[in-house]
């Protein structure tokens, strides 16, 4: 019972450890702070936010890790997640090729290029870190959490969408919203059908790696 009454605040802290930390310049600092260099440093603060993550999960709330959406997958799953992957590279293709000139808008060619021009081992752990940190802390916990606390599947939705494209701001600029827009669409869309978290780190995974890793 008593566990029971803490609940809402666990999760309010829970969303803290999750949308709060995913939304502060956690890269920068690792780079800065770290002493690892500005690859590896870039990626340090990222995974131990994700292991903070599991420990509260496991430890603090005592909740399984079914509850964030680490599920067993099927065929089914594996199906969905390449062919969301499809729709995900070939909308991106189409918001490059149509809407940014309709717009006027353009990549942020200098960020892109500063990706792809580091090794592609870098690129590899890149791709990896943020399907999984991303995964986690932007749909993973905050949307089932967000769910039981505003008893809302649309306002969970909304939050963790609106969170994920605003966090890519910062970094790639306000013309990258759209693609950012589009992506975290499709990724709150598929988990919200799915709530298998392995599906959404399979449709982030080979998004990243077409436009990163094949570059």
């Amino acid at each position: 019972m008593a566990r029971s009454r803490n609940q809402p605040v666990l999760t309010i802290i829970g969303l803290l450890l999750t949308l709060g930390v995913a939304l502060l310049p956690l890269g920068t600092w690792g780079k800065q702070y770290s002493g690892l260099g500005k690859l590896l440093g870039g990626e340090l603060l990222w995974w131990i936010a994700v292991v903070v993550l599991l420990l509260y999960v496991a430890l603090v709330e005592r909740r399984p890790f079914s509850s964030i959406g680490f599920r067993r997958l099927d065929w089914r799953d594996i199906l969905i997640a390449l062919g969301t992957a499809v729709v995900s590279v070939v909308g991106i293709g189409l918001i490059y090729g149509l809407l940014f000139p309709a717009l006027h808008l353009h990549m942020n060619k200098a960020a892109f290029q500063g990706i792809v021009q580091t090794p592609f081992w870098y690129r590899f752990l890149l791709v990896t870190r943020a399907a999984v940190a991303e995964e986690l802390l932007f749909r993973g916990y905050p949307i089932p959490r967000l769910e039981q606390l505003s008893r809302s599947r649309l306002f969970a939705a909304l939050v963790s969408w609106a969170a994920f494209t605003y966090a890519h701001l910062s970094y790639w600029g306000a013309g990258q919203l759209l693609i950012a827009g589009w992506g975290g669409l499709l990724l709150t869309a598929v988990f919200l059908w799915r709530r298998n978290l392995w599906v959404n780190m399979i449709v982030h995974w080979l998004t990243d790696a077409a436009g990163f890793l094949l570059a």
